[in-house]
């Protein structure tokens, strides 16, 4: 039975959701669009997956996994045209997500054959030296996914390699703005030879969503989105385990002695990435005064020569916002915030979607733009006359993923990754820089858990002891 077919299945004559090109507005294609009321019959699948997935071993798990990364680079192309005309992702922009999920694959298919468990040393206490044993590596069972539609296909990936490789079934509600990358993703993963009932794909809006966050089958829900969804999942969620990232409010540091052009630039990249629409993108940028005005006109100049429109163009350099809506938003907010007296330096210009790549400066420190996620492509730049200063304005905002620092002074860029408030710290790196093994995910309300392979693998799996006594 293809994806496509499944809830049509489960559900008698289901209602469509629409998928448009974010730039042109054309038709991609359209999904079933299910509501609560196809719980029962989706959950019906998914107990058949958790028993197909459990019974895989290890080693099966793995090749799965691996002759879909293989597929997915064969058919790279493909891909990356799906992540343009869905996501309105640049073409450059989506064919590094491609590989990206190539590597996330790859990664989970070595979780899958290493991460077994460990021998524990019973008789390293005092009363167990008759004792040994071990611990596995069990799958938890049935995970609900729930990604967003920024990065369509590798946020996807991020799920369900780790959580296939611990021999869970999935439930994945992909972004219903942008749900077409995921579908294929799972046709993929099924061509490679995993059973049809493992991953269960859900497309639908928020009540559908509800609906599966409370079914207590449902033994962990990992969400990626945004903060006020996060909260009503957590409410609605009942005794369950939850992995959450959940936005930031990238902070960028820039000393006195950084490489000015190669942090210009980096800095440029990590803002204006996706069209903004990136949890880790830069959007404040703390400059030490000395070297204020230098940095502005470079970033501005740069900020300027940038490509907007187009997606499918390979000298794009930045598309349109995944929703005419969500630019029409972004462009009140800037309004609001001039009017509030912040200065603009460049852009603020939407045509459709496309919503032009923006830099403010004195932006009040107390406003909303400046202490909520943007996720649009605006960047604020403010000077700051000392290290202290920086430091609270780097750590105003309840929640944060990312922070960057640039500076040739290695004590003063390690002292400051101890004092900044983030759940990661790249140092003379963009704040949006992510390699896909490395644990991600926020601090303060920025996040429960972590993602990166490993580390969701270990949270969607559940040790198992087993001890024996040599008695006598």
């Amino acid at each position: 039975m293809s994806l496509t077919s499944v809830s049509r299945a489960l559900v008698q004559q289901p209602a469509l959701i629409d998928v448009y090109n974010p730039f042109d507005g054309s038709l991609v294609g359209s999904v079933d669009n299910l509501g609560a009321e196809a719980v029962p019959a989706l959950l019906a699948r998914a107990r058949q997956g958790v028993r197909e997935s459990a019974a895989l071993p290890r080693h099966r798990r793995a090749a799965i996994l691996e002759h879909a990364a293989q597929l997915i680079e064969r058919d790279a192309a493909d891909f990356a045209g799906l992540i343009v005309d869905e996501a309105g992702k640049t073409l450059r922009q989506a064919e590094k997500e491609v590989k990206r999920c190539i590597n996330t694959l790859k990664l989970s298919a070595e979780e899958a054959r290493r991460n077994a468990g460990e021998v524990v040393p019973f008789d390293a206490y005092e009363g167990s030296e008759s004792r040994q044993g071990w611990f596995t590596r069990e799958p938890l069972g049935l995970i609900l996914a729930i990604t967003p539609y920024n990065d369509p296909l590798n946020l996807v990936a991020h799920k369900l390699g780790p959580a296939l490789a611990g021999g869970n079934a999935v439930i994945l509600k992909p972004s219903e703005l942008a749900p077409l990358s995921a579908l294929k993703l799972v046709q993929y993963l099924v061509d490679a030879g995993l059973p049809e009932a493992v991953v269960t794909v859900a497309t639908g809006g928020a009540e559908l969503g509800k609906a599966l966050v409370a079914v207590r089958e449902v033994r962990m829900v990992s969400f990626t989105g945004g903060f006020a969804t996060g909260e009503k999942i957590a409410h609605g969620a009942g005794l369950k385990k939850l992995a959450m990232d959940l936005g930031g409010n990238a902070p960028v540091l820039v000393l006195k002695d950084c490489d000015l052009e190669a942090t210009v630039e980096s800095c440029v990249s990590g803002a204006f990435w996706a069209a903004g629409q990136n949890c880790i993108g830069t959007q404040r940028i703390l400059v030490d005064a000395s070297i204020y005005e230098a940095f502005r006109e470079r970033f501005v100049a740069l900020t300027q020569a940038m490509v907007w429109g187009d997606p499918g163009r390979r000298e794009t350099d930045m598309g349109p916002m995944i929703t005419e809506a969500a630019a029409r938003q972004i462009e009140a907010r800037v309004n609001q915030a001039i009017e509030g007296g912040a200065r603009l330096l460049c852009g603020h210009q939407r045509h459709g979607a496309v919503y032009a790549p923006t830099v403010l400066e004195s932006v009040d420190p107390v406003s909303r733009l400046w202490l909520e996620e943007v996720f649009a492509p605006v960047v604020m730049l403010a000077p700051f006359e000392t290290v202290e200063q920086a430091i609270a304005l780097a750590n105003a905002p309840e929640y944060s993923l990312h922070a960057g620092v640039f500076t040739r002074d290695l004590s003063l860029a390690l002292s400051l990754a101890r004092r900044i408030e983030a759940g990661g710290v790249m140092i003379n790196d963009s704040s949006d820089y992510r390699f896909d093994a490395m644990p991600f995910g926020g601090a303060k309300y920025g996040s429960l858990g972590r993602e990166g392979v490993r580390f969701a693998y270990e949270d969607m799996t559940q040790p198992k002891v087993v001890c024996f006594n040599q008695m006598g």
